[in-house]
């Protein structure tokens, strides 16, 4: 049982703190790459409990700085985007992307003071789609060769919501395998269209079966966890009849992301990033084996859910996120509609801002969660006693860190896995853009 001791230590990132600290050894993402995308391509960040300000340079270089003007604390998101860097408007001290101060336009001519001045910056790389930023102490961990990492960025597609809900309930619920049986359960099997939130609905299982159908009557699985070097994977079977077993394989990637299926051609890569305590980003990195996604109609998708600047979404918990009875009565498990998003928002909100742990009575089938949990603690206890963050490779070693599988399988009974294993392979071998790369 978590204690609520532990349970603090893991949730608390503001500066400072122990799960922070942590945290802040990893690349974390922090803006979508098209909120830069105006005449004015800057955006206020905040990101691990920290107020910043992310833009881009005349020379298409990213700088991430505090918000504040450490001269006299002005907000530098209405600074003005000139001359090789951002500059406050308050006495045009003019940054750089790594937070040199090269120009104090208001002091004597021959004073060098600003040669001194080095605004607190944080490096930024861009992928895919996503700008992600290190907010650690020395020099960051290289990006493992991933799926979404490599892929053309016409194969990938990049978003993000606000959830008001601390990191490590977000994160969670995409290593809970059994709730997709009666969270996403859905009554009734529809057209199998891709239309947003409804990806629960797909032949994802690539064998003429509906997902839902699959989730809804094969309701307790068996999950396996096999180590991996980002952290470990999911293997979740749910036997089928006739020797036929559906192989789900889902995986956790160290320490706030998760690597999921979305169709037989398309992966989701998801990271769980704390805004503050109280409050996250989710964001997700699309990746198709198959055609070049539509990145227009998949942002207007979602777009239709979402209020802009802030991406939060439009249902929450003032509207009870939706719930209608007659939904529950006839559509889905829930009573929350059609939108498989909106049901994992009131899964990780209704518990509250930060979930209180030491009340749980956690089952069998929470193996995935009391595993993560014991590597979050002896994560954050490494790094208080000075120790290297795990999962943190080398260029070298990230470089051979492939994949992650994940995809829905059917296939027979006990095979060990050689049904994924051939269809991950299959699905390369299709793929314009995979079939060159190494298997993982």
């Amino acid at each position: 049982m978590t204690t609520a001791k532990e349970n603090e230590l893991m949730t608390v990132i503001a500066p400072g703190s122990a799960a922070g600290a942590l945290l802040r050894r990893y690349w974390q993402p922090a803006a979508l790459a098209v909120e830069l995308d105006d005449r004015r391509p800057l955006v206020p960040v905040r990101l691990l409990g920290e107020e910043l300000v992310l833009f881009r340079d005349e020379r298409g270089h990213l700088g991430l700085l505090d918000r504040h003007c450490p001269h006299r604390g002005a907000d530098l998101c209405f600074g003005r985007l000139e001359d090789g860097g951002l500059r406050c408007a308050f006495h045009g001290w003019l940054f750089d992307t790594g937070g040199q101060c090269i120009e104090q336009p208001g002091e004597p001519l021959d004073s060098h003071a600003h040669r001194h001045l080095r605004h607190r910056a944080y490096p930024c790389e861009q992928r895919n789609g996503i700008v992600f930023a290190y907010l650690g102490d020395g020099t960051p961990p290289a990006f493992p060769a991933f799926d979404c990492f490599q892929a053309p960025v016409a194969h990938t597609f990049a978003f993000k919501g606000w959830w008001e809900c601390n990191w490590l309930q977000a994160l969670e619920v995409g290593i809970d395998p059994v709730h997709a049986s009666f969270l996403h359960r859905f009554h009734e099997d529809e057209s199998l269209d891709a239309a947003y939130g409804r990806q629960f609905r797909a032949d994802a299982a690539g064998a003429g079966v509906p997902l839902t159908k699959i989730l809804r009557e094969h309701h307790r699985p068996s999950i396996q966890l096999e180590d991996t070097a980002y952290g470990f994977r999911l293997v979740t079977t749910r036997p089928l009849g006739q020797g036929e077993t559906h192989y789900r394989i889902t995986n956790l990637v160290f320490p706030n992301a998760i690597v999921i299926p979305m169709s037989a051609e398309m992966t989701i890569t998801q990271w769980h990033v704390p805004i503050d305590d109280e409050n996250c980003y989710w964001y997700s990195l699309f990746t198709s084996f198959g055609d070049p996604v539509d990145r227009d109609l998949m942002r207007s998708q979602r777009l239709e859910h979402h209020t802009l600047p802030e991406y939060r979404p439009k249902l929450g918990r003032s509207s009870n996120w939706g719930y209608d009875r007659e939904d529950q009565a006839r559509r889905t498990y829930t009573g929350l509609g059609l939108d498989v998003n909106v049901q994992d928002q009131w899964a990780v909100e209704s518990p509250g801002r930060i979930h209180n742990r030491a009340r749980e009575h956690l089952g069998i089938t929470d193996v995935a969660i009391v595993k993560y949990r014991k590597l979050l603690m002896q994560a954050i206890r490494a790094v208080q006693a000075g120790d290297v963050a795990p999962f943190t490779p080398s260029a070298a070693e990230a470089s051979r860190i492939r994949g992650p599988i994940a995809l829905d399988a059917i296939g027979p009974e006990r095979d060990q896995g050689v049904s994924w294993q051939q269809r991950d392979r299959e699905r390369r071998a299709r793929s314009s853009w995979a079939q060159a790369m190494e298997r993982p």
